[in-house]
């Protein structure tokens, strides 16, 4: 490593501990409160997706894109459509894109199933592959019978991955500040 990149890294280290910390407050706040962090998720993705329509319509005006305008418009259409339903209503949306991930895995997990039945001749351990289709299957019906469960759960796993993420990006960040340049 060059000498300037290690000075860089050194002198940029409270970076990664800042960004460690929002992620450990974001994880600690949605294990905390899973059902308002999942509101509040589903809040954002709308916002998101109203920024990303609105840029697509001006994209739509210039000539150096890529993408046929037709496909551009109806794009830009569906993000701004999600993002004001998003907005509008974020209970409803985090709902029904729980209930989107519950089909999900249902239907998933019967490819699985049926991926491991095709390739059992041609690969070893395909039993995995269908446990994981059977799995994916019981979790999917688990969460359509008791969707606050189901939506408790998954805030949980996001706000503890969070959590986990947060941790190693401030080890990381004190690690930099330390950082010292290799022999050459």
């Amino acid at each position: 490593m060059e000498a300037g990149t290690t000075e860089e890294v050194r002198r940029t280290w409270w970076v990664s501990v800042l960004f460690g910390l929002i992620a450990i407050a974001f994880g600690l706040i949605t294990m905390a409160k899973p059902f308002q962090a999942l509101v509040a998720m589903a809040w954002a993705f709308g916002i998101l997706a109203l920024a990303d329509g609105i840029a697509s319509l001006l994209a739509l005006f210039d000539k150096r894109v890529a993408i046929p305008k037709i496909w551009l418009l109806f794009y830009a259409v569906a993000s701004i459509a999600f993002g004001l339903i998003a907005v509008a209503n974020p209970k409803a949306t985090a709902g029904i894109l729980f209930l989107m991930l519950s089909f999900w895995l249902i239907v998933a997990g019967v490819f699985r199933i049926i991926f491991a039945i095709r390739v059992r001749k041609e690969i070893v351990g395909e039993w995995l592959i269908a446990l994981s289709g059977v799995l994916a299957i019981v979790l999917g019906i688990m969460f359509l019978r008791n969707p606050a469960i189901g939506l408790f759960a998954t805030a949980f796993w996001i706000g503890a991955g969070a959590l986990v993420y947060g941790l190693f990006q401030v080890l990381a960040g004190f690690r930099f500040r330390t950082h010292k340049p290799l022999a050459a």
